[in-house]
């Protein structure tokens, strides 16, 4: 069972749809308990990261999800919930992230159009199961204004460019981030869930 931490930022139902074709089943929870239970989480993501932080500290699910994953449970962060990951970001201010991941949030440059909305190709930076069987150069769907921009190089499996680097694919341990959608990414999207999925059963 896979827990899809539903803390009210995320679209959750095209996930959900997504990890059926995988024939993986998912709840979507805010219980402890069952993300305790999980055998694996997801924390999916829109919106801004000082609201996402709230709310989950109101749930009281802060300390759930670092214990969880300290004892090594596997955990996915898509868009939004990939950022939270990271100690800070500096959108609308200065908030402290869950601190899983060294690294910051920033603002995507303003040479370019923000928000980043559509397609683009991601670079693997490094081999993982999470790109098993793609091409490099693949097409996923992001929607975001703000991206990581300090990290453990060590930890970028994929990045895409838009106003400089973008990491799009992170993987430390348990921990794994990406930045786009999978979820909106068509058949290649169900491919990096499927891969993911598989490195973590």
């Amino acid at each position: 069972m896979i827990a899809i931490i539903d803390y009210g930022a995320g679209n959750i139902k095209s996930l959900q749809f997504a990890l059926a074709k995988l024939n993986k089943e998912s709840i979507l929870t805010t219980d402890p308990q069952v993300i305790k239970d999980a055998a694996s989480i997801i924390l999916p993501g829109v919106g801004a990261f000082k609201d996402a932080m709230d709310a989950i500290n109101e749930l009281g699910l802060t300390d759930v999800i670092k214990q969880e994953v300290q004892s090594g449970k596997p955990i996915l962060g898509i868009c939004l919930g990939m950022q939270l990951f990271y100690d800070k970001s500096y959108e609308d201010g200065e908030w402290e992230g869950l601190g899983l991941l060294r690294g910051n949030v920033s603002r995507i440059k303003e040479q370019v159009k923000v928000p980043h909305m559509g397609w683009n190709t991601i670079a693997k930076r490094a081999e993982s199961p999470l790109t098993l069987n793609l091409t490099d150069n693949f097409y996923v769907y992001f929607v975001h204004s703000y991206a990581v921009e300090k990290l453990e190089e060590a930890t970028l499996v994929g990045s895409t460019e838009y106003g400089g680097r973008v990491p799009a694919i992170v993987q430390q341990g348990n921990i794994t981030g990406m930045q786009f959608h999978p979820e909106k990414s068509g058949d290649i999207g169900i491919q990096l869930l499927a891969n993911y999925e598989e490195m973590i059963s």
